[in-house]
């Protein structure tokens, strides 16, 4: 998309997306009616530290991922982003390494990285991005709940989860609430997900559970790949109406991989979406670019702030 301008009317009359490269604007005509941006934090983490560590030949700077992550988010908010909020995974582990020992952990994780997960949530506080560290939960669970808080409010014209993370897809709910990989510049919206994985948002818990997830660590139902498991899904339906010929002597473990696909969506975030109204920097973000020899960081901040006030 580099080099092009491509108009994406995802609401007709009310707003307009405009990409430039990867980049999200906003033009909102009804000031009355919110759009909500959810971040999936981990992996912004992630994706900022390879792709600095590629560009620098392996010299890692101290809290250079931190410092992509906040320009990045700060990118948003000056196309017209005004109500975000950020999950993160505080630790990898969650509940579901107790249903299946091979689930995903923070075994392997490069330290230089590790480094930056705690500082990352302390420099969106500090720039005053609402966070949602995670423990118990994952940030997808995080995600998923915020989702659900936010569409459940009518001053909310749309929902806009941020990552790539297929698992997210369950959340879609037809162009209201949107998935959107910045990297990419793909939008995912009820049909896209149908296009993409043969079956409808609400399906993709039981899925993932018979393709399996890598990433998640759990492997699926062995003989069952993408196409099949959709053309079950369609005619039975979720993975507990599939008649007892199918899936004889994997049904328990089709659903636990299930309830590992499933996001939780009763994480108590917010009571108000005003509460995810970005009003600016707090008053201890000076010091911390200053820390992270990044004044440049806190001049956008300042400026995009400022700009509220017009």
């Amino acid at each position: 998309m580099s080099g092009h301008i491509v108009f994406l009317f995802l609401h007709v009359r009310i707003y307009q997306y405009l990409y430039r490269g990867n980049v999200l604007k906003e033009v909102i005509n009804d000031t009355s009616l919110m759009i909500i941006h959810l971040i999936d934090g981990t992996y912004e983490l992630f994706r900022h530290f390879y792709g600095q560590r590629s560009y620098n030949k392996g010299k890692d700077k101290p809290s250079g991922a931190v410092i992509g992550v906040l320009h990045g988010v700060l990118e948003m908010i000056e196309q017209g982003a005004t109500h975000l909020g950020v999950a993160t995974d505080h630790v990898i582990e969650s509940f579901r390494n107790e249903l299946w020992p091979d689930y995903k952990t923070g075994a392997g994780i490069d330290w230089a990285l590790r480094k930056q997960f705690q500082p990352l949530e302390e420099a969106l506080m500090s720039m005053g991005i609402v966070v949602w560290p995670m423990i118990e939960l994952e940030a997808d669970d995080a995600l998923a709940s915020a989702a659900r808080l936010a569409a459940a409010d009518p001053r909310v014209l749309k929902v806009c989860i941020w990552t790539p993370d297929k698992d997210l897809a369950q959340c879609v709910r037809d162009d209201r609430v949107v998935q959107i990989d910045r990297r990419t510049g793909v939008i995912r919206d009820a049909n896209t997900v149908r296009k993409k994985f043969g079956v409808s948002p609400d399906l993709i818990p039981d899925f993932l559970a018979l393709v399996g997830d890598s990433a998640d660590g759990y492997p699926g139902i062995s003989g069952v790949g993408e196409v099949g498991a959709a053309q079950m899904l369609n005619q039975y339906g979720p993975i507990e109406n599939f008649p007892p010929k199918v899936l004889v002597g994997q049904r328990e473990r089709a659903l636990l991989f299930k309830r590992l696909a499933s996001l939780r969506t009763d994480a108590p975030l917010f009571n108000n979406v005003n509460q995810l109204q970005w009003l600016g920097p707090t008053s201890t973000f000076a010091e911390l670019t200053t820390k992270m020899n990044e004044p440049r960081l806190l001049d956008r901040a300042n400026e995009a702030a400022a700009k509220l006030m017009q």
